[in-house]
């Protein structure tokens, strides 16, 4: 039977699989990928690179796995390189960011990529939990990292599943990239927060999960959509403004509310692929709007997504940090 391993990498003979596995997963050029000797340099020096294996074992074998229940790895180094296929990794390394004691310690986690056959199958759920795990480890309590706000996929992994929250949004944060995911469009991302120690990431992480919201919840507390989409002739989605009240809650001429909703599109790298105009049009919409509900104090704390055949999503902003 074939297991997903979750590992830690160290050695210079996993760290080539790691950037023969960015060269699969990646259609950039050759400078775009994260070479050996660097990722080798950060395992040495606090760093961390974890790698998702799929392994061939026995029913009855004696491994573990860092799962949705705890588990850690048990296996030995023969195993990893013998018959196993890497398919997913991620790695970080320490950083400093400033408070008003000084510069303190974060752990900044750069890069995560999975196989395209091997995602949506939560390897990318378990590599940030390894991660945190790790982190722990280290005493640090804050880790960041980046994503492209309009990925409904990695928003709902983040926000919802991993806890993060943000108010923090950069525009074309790695200017113009050349990679198949980011090409032909401004690469302006999101950064998160994920408290380490926090009971929210604890509560997110934990061997019983929480309860699953979904937009009626939210629609049943009268929580406002702010940018309802319409949908084209092409059965695509459209940013837009509902009416004049929703105006007046980004200006604040009405007081702020504690709830609001901010639609993206459920799937917008095929959006992408089909309208670049469109998505353009999507990323204004939303480096317009996000930094102007961060300055009033807003802050992304779950994120929801609506299946059917006009799929939806959602990101859910409370205001203030109280909410918490």
């Amino acid at each position: 039977m074939k297991k997903i391993i979750i590992k830690v990498l160290e050695t210079y003979e996993e760290l080539v699989q790691t950037e023969d596995l960015q060269h699969k997963i990646y259609s950039g050029p050759e400078r775009d990928i994260v070479p050996t000797h660097l990722l080798l340099a950060l395992t040495h020096n606090g760093g961390i690179v974890i790698g998702a294996y799929e392994v061939e074992v026995d029913e009855d074998e004696d491994v573990e796995f860092i799962d949705e229940n705890d588990h850690v790895i048990k296996a030995s180094q023969d195993k990893m390189l013998s018959g196993s296929n890497l398919v997913g990794f991620v790695f970080g390394f320490p950083g400093t960011y400033l408070t008003h004691d000084g510069p303190r310690i974060k752990h900044h986690s750069h890069m995560m990529g999975i196989l395209e056959p091997y995602r949506d199958r939560g390897i990318g759920f378990l590599l940030k939990r390894a991660q945190w795990q790790l982190i722990r480890h280290q005493e640090i309590d804050r880790m960041t990292w980046t994503y492209d706000p309009l990925v409904s996929r990695n928003a709902y992994l983040n926000i919802a599943r991993l806890g993060a929250v943000c108010n923090t949004y950069i525009n074309d944060y790695y200017g113009n990239m050349r990679d198949g995911f980011n090409e032909g469009i401004s690469s302006d991302r999101f950064q998160v927060d994920f408290w380490v120690n926090s009971q929210r990431v604890a509560t997110r992480l934990s061997k019983k999960s929480r309860k699953k919201l979904d937009l009626a919840h939210f629609l049943e507390a009268q929580t406002p959509i702010l940018n309802p989409t319409a949908i084209n002739e092409q059965g695509l989605p459209v940013p837009q403004l509902q009416n004049q009240s929703n105006s007046q809650i980004i200006a604040g001429d009405n007081g702020l509310i504690p709830l609001l909703l901010v639609e993206i599109p459920a799937d917008f790298l095929s959006l992408k692929s089909t309208n670049l105009e469109l998505a353009a049009l999507w990323r204004k919409h939303t480096r317009e709007l996000f930094p102007i509900l961060f300055n009033k104090g807003y802050l992304i704390t779950d994120f929801v997504h609506l299946p059917g055949t006009y799929p939806r999503s959602f990101y859910v902003l409370s205001y203030g940090e109280s909410t918490l």
